[in-house]
């Protein structure tokens, strides 16, 4: 029998044959000739044979002849400008901002995109920028629409319309490269990206000369020391309602507007007449202060030998409630009091990120024409100001209003004061994410370098004032001015620079600066320190305080430093009356509360080597970290006290002079004491 397969195939070449019988020919040869009856005319010899025929062919619907060139093979036609081809109808102002907002939304909701919150954030940048150089009037209002539509705040016409941040924010990605570098350090900013990495720096021909080796003969102490005095973070509030909601549920607090929403018709806790805890500084708390200044400080017949202010007049309003008419109030009524009260020293003053309107914003002026000038009004009337109080010659000054507030100055005694507006690397300055590549897109670290320079040529001494801290736990500085920065205190320190002086975050700290990018922190790396002063305002859950230095003569050196502060909590009990206001008093000697199992002379100065040493005592003492974590505070009762993970962060931070280094090295979460 046969198998299945084999009766199939025979069933198959059973048919095929007789299929075959059917068929004359299973061949066909056709002729060589093409066959040129089959169409009446050509364009060419249809019986050559180099060229294919090319038959004349007309259009029996329109009785019209296609032309030669559209089959011509050495001639054919490209790119068709004859035939339509349409585009969609431009699309108004409106629709533009209806469709980013659409897209946006939509790029929210792509299941292919749920777990890249970094893509989804800078496609939406992009769509944004797209919109902005389309339609510039409708940046704010997309911007206030994604606010809404992704409930960042209940308040989003107030902080994002056109006259609010808006305006900034609009500016910003049209001029950013919102795709690459800049749109992932905005969206890191936002929590929704990775922090990119820092970008190498090429120092090959930054510096005009290499550092000396060995380091020129240090100046030698003179015995005398002066008195200077330290004042950050002001914050005066002049719209402070005594007697309103301190304990508020939107900010800010003590103006008569807010409330406490457990207790929206009755106040829970009333704003004392000299401050309170949720509040910025009322006008008798400023002047409580600079009463107490000479008393506790021994300079109320002579005043100090100079002071410093690091920035922070105007109170922390919504950008809504700021102008420029508020910023320049509050300059004049600060400097002046200022001039009063610490007079007649010079006071070297530096600008804050609230100094400014837009507050936080600062932009380069290289981005050209209104925009790149836009802060103009700023530097103008703040050097005015620091020229009108005394505190700087004109020359000066008027480097200053051309240069974002900046300037050098030489004393009589021989230090150099470098006065830096800082705000070019604050993470909430929304100009500093265009070219974020660049660590000195504004030229201001050009400009300390030159400054620094000129004094290791001179050798001269050297203070560095700013505001925004480089280091302590990164938050605050871009990681490429701040990396920038660090290479430069490491080239001209410790001879050149002495001290550097930040303020901003209203809390007692400090930061020091390692040899070669910090990566061996020893005593004999140890290159400079930042002390980030603690504010006078309480905002938030502080005390009030100043300090002064005790500072050799000769060497600038600080050898102690006295903080004085006024406890808060006690505040209430003062209202009422006016026989008695707040009292200020000495919270801590700084040599006295970290060097005592130090072994250093009472003349050595306070430097980098003794705060390692100090980090090294914490290591060994944790005890010596809760009151560091305490005078961070200002001895406020609302700090909770450094446990476990806090203590070994807090040294971490001490040690990070940059941003990129705390990134790398330190646990996050830990470096406020709130």
């Amino acid at each position: 029998m046969l198998s299945f397969s084999r009766l199939a195939g025979f069933i198959l070449w059973a048919s095929y044959r007789a299929r075959a019988n059917d068929i004359s020919a299973t061949v066909y040869t056709a002729p060589g000739a093409f066959p040129t009856s089959v169409y009446g005319t050509y364009w060419n010899d249809p019986t050559a044979t180099s060229a294919e025929p090319q038959p004349v062919i007309t259009d029996p619907v329109t009785n019209e002849i296609f032309p030669y060139v559209l089959s011509d093979p050495a001639n054919f036609p490209k790119n068709d400008t004859v035939d339509p081809h349409l585009l969609p109808d431009a699309a108004t102002p409106s629709q533009l901002m209806e469709q980013a907002l659409a897209q946006i939304q939509a790029i929210a909701t792509n299941p292919a995109l749920a777990n890249n919150t970094c893509a989804q954030c800078q496609a939406s940048l992009a769509i944004g920028k797209m919109l902005v150089l389309a339609a510039p009037e409708q940046g704010p209002l997309l911007v206030e629409a994604v606010c809404e539509y992704f409930n960042y705040s209940t308040t989003c016409y107030d902080e994002y319309s056109q006259f609010a941040l808006g305006s900034t924010l609009s500016q910003v990605l049209s001029l950013a490269n919102v795709g690459g570098y800049d749109g992932q350090t905005l969206c890191n900013s936002l929590s929704l990206c990775p922090i990119p990495l820092v970008v190498p720096l090429n120092m090959t021909s930054w510096f005009a000369k290499p550092k000396p080796n060995p380091l020129p003969p240090p100046i030698q102490p003179s015995g005398e020391r002066l008195k200077v005095l330290h004042v950050s973070d002001i914050h005066i509030d002049p719209r402070y309602a005594i007697g309103s909601e301190a304990n508020c549920s939107t900010y800010m607090c003590c103006r008569e507007n807010t409330f406490n929403a457990v207790s929206p018709d009755q106040i829970v806790l009333p704003a004392a007449r000299f401050g309170a805890y949720f509040c910025d500084t009322p006008t008798d708390l400023m002047l409580s202060a600079m009463q107490a200044i000479g008393p506790l400080t021994g300079t109320e017949e002579t005043g100090p030998d100079f002071s410093i202010f690091t920035g922070d007049i105007t109170s922390h309003d919504s950008d809504n409630q700021y102008s420029r008419a508020y910023v320049e109030y509050a300059e004049v009524m600060i400097y002046n009091l200022l001039k009063k009260y610490l007079g007649p020293a010079p006071v070297y003053a530096t600008l804050g990120n609230h100094d400014t309107y837009m507050q936080f914003q600062m932009i380069p002026y290289a981005m050209g024409g209104p925009l790149g000038s836009q802060f103009n009004w700023l530097y103008e009337h703040v050097s005015a100001m620091w020229q009108y109080e005394g505190w700087l010659a004109e020359n000066v000054t008027e480097y200053a209003a051309t240069h974002y507030a900046a300037y050098a100055v030489k004393r009589t005694d021989g230090l150099k004061i470098i006065s830096l507006d800082t705000n070019i690397w604050y993470t909430s300055n929304y100009y500093s994410y265009i070219n974020a590549t660049e660590p000195d897109p504004f030229g201001v670290l050009r400009f300390l370098t030159d400054e620094l320079q000129a004094s290791e040529d001179a050798g001269e001494r050297v203070w560095v004032v700013g505001h925004v801290l480089t280091g302590w736990d990164g938050a605050q500085s871009q990681i490429n001015p701040a990396n920038l920065f660090y290479q430069i205190v490491d080239r001209y320190s410790p001879h050149v620079i002495a001290n550097i002086f930040f303020g901003h975050t209203h809390e007692d700290q400090l930061a020091i600066y390692y040899a070669n990018n910090g990566t061996v922190m020893n005593a004999e790396t140890a290159l400079a320190v930042s002390w980030i002063m603690p504010s006078l305002t309480p905002l938030t859950n502080l005390n009030s305080g100043f300090r002064l230095y005790e500072v050799d003569s000769a060497t600038f050196d600080i050898l102690d430093a006295y903080t004085f502060i006024a406890d808060v909590n006690e505040f209430p009990a003062l209202d009422n009356q006016t026989e008695v206001g707040p009292t200020y008093y000495l919270e801590y000697s700084t040599r006295e509360a970290y060097g005592g199992n130090i072994t250093w002379s009472e003349n050595d100065p306070l430097n980098a080597t003794w705060w390692h040493l100090v980090t090294e005592q914490m290591e060994i003492n944790p005890a010596l970290v809760q009151t560091f974590h305490t005078y961070q505070s200002k001895s406020s009762v609302e700090s909770p006290n450094c446990t476990g993970e806090c203590i070994p962060a807090k040294i971490c931070y001490i040690r990070s002079g940059s941003s990129s280094l705390s990134y790398q090295n330190c646990p996050v979460g830990y470096s406020s004491t709130q």
